[in-house]
């Protein structure tokens, strides 16, 4: 309504113009208090979604984003074969988010070194025999617990007697993951340095 008035002004002649002046509330204007309580009782109403607000251009640029990483990172080779898919609460897979962190570091993001180990664990970039025997293939990469010839990240999640001391067998799940690692914090750490 205002901005149809504000066109039909300026449309009826080209001399048409608007001044703003400056007045501070110290020179006790007048029409001071009633504008300023006018504008603090205004109360725009929002039309949803409103694609010129920064809120929207925000939300959708981050979106985009977000969708173009989910298709380069499963169709790609960037994720690699050694990326642990986990699950949420509701056993479907965990996809990257902006909002709040994310479902990754509100499980974990309180704690630095929870934080290196479960990337560690997540990427399979954790000593572990897996991880050196693909640049030290002529050592012994068995497990600790002579129980297995290769210490794996699965070997170690779910079978290694090392790592037993956390009852529940559901480690592709985001939360029963953390909890593994917090119950054994030796599980992908740097132990031999």
């Amino acid at each position: 309504m205002i901005l149809s008035k504000l066109h039909s002004f300026f449309a009826s002649n080209p001399d048409n113009s608007i001044e703003f002046w400056e007045c501070p509330s110290c020179l006790r204007w007048r029409f001071h208090h009633n504008v300023n309580k006018n504008s603090k009782s205004f109360k725009p109403i929002p039309m949803l979604p409103c694609k010129m607000s920064w809120d929207y251009c925000k939300k959708s640029v981050s979106d985009d984003i977000i969708k173009q990483w989910k298709m380069m990172f499963q169709a790609s080779d960037g994720k690699g074969n050694h990326f642990l898919d986990l699950l949420d609460n509701y056993f479907n897979m965990i996809e990257p988010s902006y909002s709040k962190g994310g479902p990754w570091l509100q499980a974990f993001g309180h704690s630095n070194s929870l934080c290196a180990c479960v990337m560690r664990a997540i990427t399979n970039h954790a000593p572990i025999g897996e991880y050196r025997l693909r640049f030290f293939s002529d050592k012994d990469f068995s497990c600790p617990c002579n129980n297995y010839p290769l210490e794996s990240r699965r070997h170690i999640l779910y079978e290694c007697k090392r790592f037993n001391q956390y009852w529940n067998p559901r480690r592709d799940s985001l939360n029963y993951f953390i909890m593994f690692l917090v119950a054994n914090p030796n599980a992908f750490a740097f132990t031999d340095l």
